[in-house]
C-alpha cells in the first residue's frame, strides 16, 4: 500500500538485467513526484542477472538492493509500503507481476505500477506493448513511440490512458565542442546485433582497419560485458573472443566502463543500432549508423531512417561525418534542442495526481485475461510459477518456509553453478551443435 501521497515517496524497483536495472532506477528518481526518499532495488533472478561489476558500471544506486525469484518479490510487495513501483522487466515479466500483483493486492490500497521500454523499440512491438498493459503508466521514450503504442492499444480495443510520453532516462553529460586530440572514434558493440561470427568478424575487421588508415587517431571497441556476464540480450560471441591471436595496431583499444565517460572523449561515436547512439545525438556528437549489412529490422538500424546518420564505413574511412536531421531528433526525444529538461513534467503529474486521489487506486487490469488470451497467458504465469489466477502455484518459493542459513548457501552455490552452465557452457554446447 502506498506509505505517502505528497512528500518523498517510496519508490521499488524490479529489473532482470544490467541495462534495465539501469533504466528502472534512473526512471524511477526522474518520474517522482517529488524528492524520492527510499529506493529499493529487486533484481529478478535469471540468466541476466547482473554481476557487482555491472551494477556498478551502470551508475544507478540505490537505499537497498536484493536478488528475488518473482514469488518472493511478489510476497515482499505485499509486505512493503511504496508509493510507485517500476517493473523495469522484458515483456512477459511485466505480464507475470502484473497478475501477481493483482492476486496480492486486490481491491485494496497499492502503488502506483510504471513499466516501458529500456531504449529503442525496433521488434515485437505490438507483443511487448500488450505484455505491458495493466500498468498505470506505460512509458514511451519519445512522441513517435507514444503514438506507436497508443496505436496498437486502441488496434485492439485496449485503453491507451497509460501511455505517457517521456525520454530515456540516461541521457545527458556535456555538449560536444569540437575535436579532440588525438580525435577518438568509439564503436559501440551489442551484445546480439549482429548475432552470427561472419557478421561481427566482418565489423571487427574494419574497426581495425580504420585504426590503421587512421594512425593519429584513437580507436576504441567499447563493450558491455566481460566473457560470462549476460546482459539484456544473450553474446555468444563476444569481440574480446573474436580478437584473441590478431595483430592489433597500437591505437586500437578494447574498453568497458560507463558509457557516459566514453563518450566524454568520443569525436565520432559508431554502431550497428545501440542506444548509445542516442547518447552520443544528444550531446550532438557526430554518430554514424552502419549500413555496411544492410538496413534491416533485424539489426534494428531501420529505426535510423531519416536520422541523417545511415551511412557505410567505406564513407567513414574517408573522412566523412553524418548530420543529423533537426526534426527526426526532435521526434526521437534526444532533446539536442533543450527540451529534454522537461521530458519528465508529464509522468511527474500524472503519478502525482494518482497518488493525491481519495481512495484506493482501482484493481491492475492487464488486456491479456484467461478470458482473452487464454492460450497464452497461462504458459506465461507459469513461467514465473503463477497460476492463471496470479496466485503462486505450490512449491514456488512465495509458498515455503523460509530457507535456514545452511541452505541459504546451499542455494546461491547452486545458483552460480546453474549460471556458468547457462552463460558458459550452454554456448560452447550450441556452437558445436553447429559444426
Amino acid at each position: 500500500m502506498p506509505a505517502s501521497a505528497t512528500k518523498s515517496p517510496r519508490i521499488a524497483v524490479l529489473a532482470d538485467s544490467d541495462t534495465r536495472w539501469k533504466w528502472g532506477a534512473l526512471t524511477a528518481r526522474r518520474i517522482a513526484p517529488a524528492a524520492a526518499g527510499r529506493l529499493d532495488g529487486y533484481l529478478l533472478r535469471g540468466r541476466a542477472t547482473p554481476t557487482p561489476r555491472q551494477l556498478a558500471e551502470t551508475g544507478a544506486s540505490a537505499d537497498s538492493l536484493r536478488e528475488v525469484t518473482g514469488a518472493e518479490f511478489l510476497r515482499a510487495m505485499t509486505g512493503e509500503s511504496y508509493d510507485i513501483l517500476v517493473l523495469a522487466l522484458v515483456g512477459g515479466g511485466v505480464q507475470a507481476m502484473l497478475h501477481g500483483l493483482k492476486h496480492g493486492w486486490g481491491a485494496g490500497p497499492r502503488p502506483v505500477v510504471v513499466t516501458g521500454y529500456v531504449g529503442v523499440v525496433y521488434e515485437k512491438l505490438a507483443d511487448g506493448l500488450l505484455l505491458r498493459h495493466g500498468a498505470d503508466l506505460v512509458l514511451a521514450n519519445s512522441a513517435q513511440d507514444a503514438d506507436r503504442f497508443r496505436a496498437v492499444y486502441e488496434g485492439v480495443g485496449a485503453d491507451a490512458g497509460a501511455v505517457t510520453e517521456v525520454a530515456l532516462p540516461f541521457l545527458g553529460g556535456e555538449a560536444y565542442t569540437g575535436e579532440r586530440a588525438p580525435y577518438t572514434v568509439t564503436f559501440a558493440a551489442q551484445p546480439s546485433v549482429p548475432e552470427n561470427r561472419v557478421d561481427r568478424t566482418y565489423l571487427l575487421d574494419r574497426l581495425i582497419a580504420h585504426a590503421r588508415l587512421h594512425p593519429e587517431r584513437e580507436v576504441l571497441l567499447k563493450l558491455r560485458s566481460k566473457p560470462g556476464e549476460h546482459t539484456t540480450h544473450i553474446e555468444e560471441l563476444p569481440y574480446q573472443k573474436l580478437v584473441r591471436g590478431r595483430e592489433l595496431p597500437a591505437n586500437f583499444r578494447l574498453v568497458y566502463g560507463h558509457m557516459g565517460e566514453v563518450l566524454d572523449r568520443t569525436d565520432l561515436l559508431v554502431t550497428v543500432s545501440s542506444t548509445a547512439a542516442l547518447e552520443s545525438l544528444h550531446r550532438r556528437i557526430p554518430t554514424a549508423v552502419l549500413t555496411d549489412l544492410g538496413v534491416r529490422e533485424a539489426l534494428g538500424n531501420h529505426h535510423f531512417l531519416g536520422s541523417g546518420c545511415l551511412t557505410s564505413w567505406d564513407r567513414l574511412d574517408a573522412g566523412y561525418r553524418p548530420e543529423p536531421d533537426p526534426e527526426w531528433l526532435a521526434r526521437q526525444g534526444v532533446g539536442a534542442d533543450g527540451s529534454y529538461a522537461g521530458a519528465f513534467d508529464a509522468a511527474r503529474a500524472r503519478i502525482a495526481a494518482l497518488l493525491e486521489r481519495s481512495g484506493a487506486l482501482p484493481p491492475l487490469e492487464p488486456y491479456y485475461t484467461p478470458g482473452t488470451a487464454p492460450g497464452y497467458l497461462p504458459g506465461i504465469l507459469a513461467r514465473h510459477h503463477l497460476g492463471p489466477d496470479g496466485a503462486p502455484l505450490p512449491g514456488s518459493p512465495a509458498t515455503r518456509a523460509e530457507a535456514g542459513p545452511v541452505r541459504q548457501i546451499v542455494r546461491r552455490a547452486a545458483r552460480g553453478a546453474y549460471r556458468h552452465g547457462v552463460q558458459r557452457v550452454a554456448p560452447v554446447i550450441r556452437r558445436m551443435g553447429e559444426l
